[in-house]
């Protein structure tokens, strides 16, 4: 696992996990980062040319004076793609990352070869009533400027375990199932993106209305219906963040897509079940197809 960085209108920092054969790009979810696919990336690797990249404003890859809103975050992907990777990729992304999925292979769909959903942030037919604090999270981040302050006063609380540790125990359904290794250079990130000042809390803020916005949108289903590659969508039934009902509703809108509901699993099954995860992608048929011809 190598850092490398690209000049994309400013840094774009990845991880290259090497490999050869069919590239895969993997896209992480809001609040996350290229360290996400820690734990499965070396097992694509064995058979793809495997990057996961830093969005803007997460991991190590500053805002540069960019925005990091969804739309802007599908750019930069689709730019990715062009001048870095330089031909068509499996597309591989979790929550945000897959919904950006979705917006890049519809609108490009010469850039992507297959497309991987990992839980995505995609509008659901089972929305629950918010809860009170919930609620309250919510308003703040209508208000300019308290939502950042609220997140950097939160940050100082918990210090970057306590970030981490938070973190795991909302998108794990075991957090303890999570490599120590993981866990451990996901803290060490934490600890350096403190150092950023306002910087930290302006991409959350504006990645999360933007995600949100877009989860509210009924056109979205429009570009769900403009995808033409090959499509699995992987969901942990136990998710908090985008309950199982969302990825069968997804299901039935394009039952041409597979599914596969990995049980017992929360938001982010690559960190915590990657051996299951790996299992539900090489199952794949699609995937199969493309890692045989890599290999002839």
């Amino acid at each position: 696992m190598r850092h490398r960085v690209a000049n994309i209108d400013g840094p774009v920092h990845y991880l290259d996990f090497g490999g050869s054969g069919e590239q895969v790009l993997l896209v992480h979810g809001l609040a996350g980062s290229a360290l996400n696919w820690m734990a499965v990336g070396p097992g694509l690797a064995a058979s793809h040319r495997v990057l996961a990249l830093d969005l803007a404003g997460f991991g190590q890859t500053p805002l540069f004076g960019r925005p990091a809103t969804v739309a802007a975050s599908t750019a930069l992907v689709h730019r990715f793609i062009t001048e870095v990777m330089a031909e068509p990729v499996v597309l591989i992304g979790n929550s945000m990352g897959g919904h950006i999925g979705v917006l890049e292979a519809a609108a490009h769909p010469e850039s992507v070869r297959s497309l991987v959903l990992v839980d995505p942030a995609v509008p659901g037919k089972h929305v629950r009533r918010p809860q009170p604090l919930m609620l309250g999270a919510m308003a703040a981040l209508s208000v300019p400027g308290l939502a950042q302050n609220l997140i950097d006063r939160r940050s100082r609380e918990l210090g970057p375990e306590g970030l981490v540790r938070q973190a795991l125990a909302i998108v794990c359904a075991d957090p303890s199932r999570v490599d120590p290794a993981v866990v451990e250079a996901h803290v060490q990130l934490t600890r350096e993106r403190m150092h950023l000042g306002p910087q930290n809390s302006r991409a959350f803020v504006q990645a999360s209305r933007s995600v949100g916005i877009g989860m509210a949108n009924p056109r979205f289903w429009a570009h769900v219906a403009a995808v033409t590659a090959p499509t699995l969508v992987i969901h942990g039934s136990l998710d908090r963040l985008i309950p199982v009902s969302t990825a069968q509703d997804l299901g039935r809108r394009r039952p041409d897509w597979r599914l596969v509901i990995l049980e017992g699993v929360g938001h982010v099954p690559m960190m915590e079940a990657p051996d299951i995860f790996l299992d539900a992608l090489r199952s794949w048929s699609a995937y199969r197809i493309a890692t045989a011809a890599a290999a002839s």
